[in-house]
């Protein structure tokens, strides 16, 4: 059947036509952390939309969920995050669903000095880690930070909370993301709304990232880190950090080992050198 959008009506309108329930956004769902946190999912009962730039790998996941649990409804964006307005139509494209949660998980690395660092890859990475997640949170708490039950998790890394030699842009990109998803918890816990955002700080997980990171066809994590996550072990800290209280799932970056938090950076909340509200 066809479903005529008209977009003066409301999101409940819009809710009430599609009439499939909820669902959970997964960016960055074609390979890795992404691909498997949407398996883990939709293990859980959830519809979901898996985004990322690979439409083959996507339809696989597809394929793949529905041969277990042919009774969800999995949703294919196909999209290039890197590029800021492909952030705010993805998001518009989604007002017809009812979105219970929201994962920014779509980056990438990079292993370089600053001074010989590739500029051009530097600039997209910075857009995807950090435009575009930011736009896609401030959409997704704008229209649901009142809706009970509703997460935002973040995916930032170990990295997000030390500074790693030759790894000081991409630390620096994730430092923003863990102190931003951070404040964000903060900010709605005293605003009294219902939603809860969180942040997933991964250390080394076997993924396609090494390659990324290190513009190579091949990368053994093995030599490279021997101490490792797979991906799906990943996906089960962000279900324990889903299930939890708590806003900060960390990993430590020397025993491997994973612990739920509360808030780590900071927070001046009650400094009477804050500026006062107008």
């Amino acid at each position: 059947y066809i479903v005529w959008l008209d977009y003066t009506k409301s999101k409940e309108d819009y809710q009430m036509v599609q009439g499939m329930g909820k669902y959970t956004v997964i960016t960055g769902a074609s390979s890795g952390i992404g691909y498997e946190v949407a398996k883990a999912f939709a293990e859980r009962g959830k519809n979901l939309v898996i985004a990322a730039r690979r439409k083959n790998n996507l339809e696989k996941l597809k394929r793949e969920i529905l041969g277990i649990y042919p009774d969800l409804d999995i949703v294919i964006r196909s999209t290039d995050l890197s590029v800021p307005e492909n952030a705010h139509q993805l998001y518009e494209g989604l007002r017809g669903y009812e979105i219970e949660t929201w994962i920014n998980n779509a980056g990438f690395g990079n292993y370089d000095s600053v001074a010989d660092q590739d500029l051009s890859k530097i600039s997209m990475m910075l857009n995807l880690n950090i435009e575009a997640l930011t736009i896609l949170s401030s959409l997704y708490v704008r229209d649901y930070k009142d809706v009970e039950g509703t997460q935002l998790i973040n995916i930032s890394s170990c990295g997000g909370y030390t500074i790693v030699p030759t790894a000081v842009t991409y630390c620096a990109a994730k430092f923003y993301v863990s102190t931003f998803t951070e404040g964000l918890a903060r900010e709605l816990e005293e605003a009294g709304a219902k939603m809860k955002a969180k942040v997933l700080a991964p250390a080394a997980t076997k993924t396609e990232f090494g390659m990324v990171a290190n513009n190579v066809s091949e990368y053994d994590y093995d030599k490279s880190f021997g101490t490792y996550h797979t991906d799906k072990q990943v996906a089960g800290f962000l279900l324990g950090l889903y299930d939890s209280e708590k806003v900060v799932g960390l990993v430590d970056r020397e025993s491997f080992s994973f612990r739920l938090a509360d808030p780590l950076f900071p927070y001046a909340g009650n400094s009477s050198h804050n500026q006062q509200r107008m």
